[in-house]
């Protein structure tokens, strides 16, 4: 196959082979993930369940993701995605089981709490997709990797309410989505089989230590833990929302636990990025083996207003047409679908015009044209035409989605040995945006919240001036000591 072109029909090749098994895993599992915001009125129906239960709901869906990417992450480093992603797809039908035969609203919140886990299915494919295409084709093959792999959340609000119809009942909902666990455990297995972490003959890089994030410097080690504590602040927010402050899930007493849980959990994992890091703050780094950890902040950041926006946006769209312009709950997942329809095309559009053009100047550009789009959602309204409403969308989701295939395309050019674990990081500051701008919801309009997301657009553009080009090659280490240049431009 050529290296400058991708050809995606020739299937045999094991690169494409690859890529299309990888996507579609990852397809499968925002069908799950998301399978429950199609069939809100439903869903909210079968347990008489108030608007501020809902929105919980909608955040506790992305709250599991936060720390669950981080461990998948190194989970994937360290045993390869063959095996992470075979086991999160098993894992996965199981949740999905017992979400839809939850009997009560504790027992469906707990459900989708535990489904946001499946979430972190989305690092696993960006270290494989890595290793399979070279940094020329990497952006691009990234994109159609996340751009088909989202467009599971749209499948999911086209296909599951009609399969739940179809089922009919009042349980509709519930076999619909037994259904589609059933078929993801399955593929599971098919893709144990198939599926393999490198090409024949190359060397799949695991870091030296697990338990923490590498760094190559004392000031990215202190850079390093100011930019955990954000995750640990998004998971006390949904503590708080679910205590008697909020939807009273929690009693005052078992929110305290949690709130000291999650300090405990926070200096444990301080002390495990010591521990990683230790040898290098006594005495130093390789120059060979630095990388700035600015570069993985300034992904974290965009990622945040890219893919957090998404996220947030997804799950309440279908809502937001059904309150706006009074649709039937059918229709309205039909144009909310919409949003994540644009993945197909916007996201390996991104990680093309990154690797034809540059990744800094990519992204001050898609970040921009985010924002111009989020104001313009804003101002939709109900008299507005429903056309105009949809193109709207559209137009803000190109934007959207191609802003997170532009991150993507530089995630596995970072450092090739700890892709795993900044894709898990990366990916992880897109659900504290979702929990972030999912909690902005829970407390103002549409159109505010979609005014609050525009307006978060200036920090990752400001964030982006500061990105740097990958300066061509990066040098691993093999186990047995020898050393491999690896090219990343």
């Amino acid at each position: 196959m050529s290296q400058d072109k991708l050809k995606l029909s020739k299937f045999s090749d094991p690169r494409i082979f690859t890529l299309h098994i990888t996507w579609f895993a990852f397809f499968l599992t925002f069908v799950m993930w998301f399978s429950h915001a199609p069939m809100r009125d439903a869903i909210m129906s079968s347990f008489d369940m108030t608007k501020a239960q809902w929105k919980a709901l909608l955040i506790l869906n992305v709250a599991l993701t936060i720390p669950s990417r981080i461990v998948v992450g190194m989970l994937v480093d360290k045993f390869g995605p063959r095996h992470v992603y075979s086991f999160l797809l098993l894992i996965a039908g199981g949740l999905c089981l017992f979400f839809a035969t939850a009997k009560s609203y504790e027992m469906l919140a707990l459900g989708r709490l535990l489904m946001g886990f499946i979430g972190a299915g989305f690092v696993i494919g960006i270290r494989m997709i890595g290793e399979w295409f070279p940094a020329k084709q990497v952006g691009l093959a990234e994109g159609i990797y996340g751009g088909w792999g989202n467009f599971g959340s749209a499948a999911a609000a086209w296909t599951l309410p009609s399969l739940a119809l179809f089922f009919g009942g009042e349980s509709g909902w519930r076999y619909s989505i037994i259904t589609v666990g059933g078929i993801a455990f399955l593929y599971g297995i098919f893709f144990f089989i198939n599926a393999r972490n490198t090409p024949k003959g190359s060397t799949y890089f695991k870091p030296k230590k697990s338990g923490g994030l590498e760094v190559s410097t004392k000031k990215d080690f202190y850079f390093l833990i100011g930019m955990t504590l954000p995750m640990y602040a998004c998971l006390a927010v949904l503590v708080w929302k679910l205590s008697p402050a909020g939807v009273k899930l929690l009693s005052d007493g078992l929110a305290t636990g949690f709130y000291i849980g999650l300090a405990a959990l926070f200096v444990f994992q301080v002390s495990q990025i010591y521990k990683v890091n230790k040898d290098m703050l006594k005495n130093g780094c390789e120059e060979n083996q630095r990388y700035k950890f600015k570069q993985v902040a300034i992904l974290d950041i965009n990622y945040f207003v890219t893919f957090g926006s998404e996220l947030a946006v997804v799950s309440m769209l279908p809502g937001f047409f059904i309150d706006t312009f009074g649709l039937s709950p059918a229709l309205a997942a039909l144009f909310g679908g919409g949003f994540a329809l644009m993945n197909l095309i916007a996201r390996p559009f991104g990680g093309l015009v990154s690797d034809k053009f540059g990744r800094r100047k990519t992204m001050l550009i898609f970040i921009c044209g985010l924002a111009i789009g989020y104001f313009l959602m804003g101002q939709v309204g109900s008299t507005w035409p429903i056309w105009a409403a949809v193109g709207s969308t559209m137009l803000c989701s190109f934007f959207v989605q191609s802003g997170e295939g532009a991150v993507f395309a530089l995630v596995p050019l970072v450092k090739r040995r700890l892709s795993g674990q900044i894709a898990g990081m990366v990916g992880a500051y897109g659900n504290v945006g979702a929990v972030t701008f999912l909690t902005v919801y829970s407390f103002v309009d549409a159109s505010t919240f979609f005014m609050v997301i525009g307006a978060s657009s200036v920090i990752g553009f400001v964030a982006s001036m500061f990105l740097d080009e990958p300066e061509g090659h990066t040098v691993e280490v093999l186990e047995d000591g020898t050393v491999q240049m690896i090219e990343v431009s």
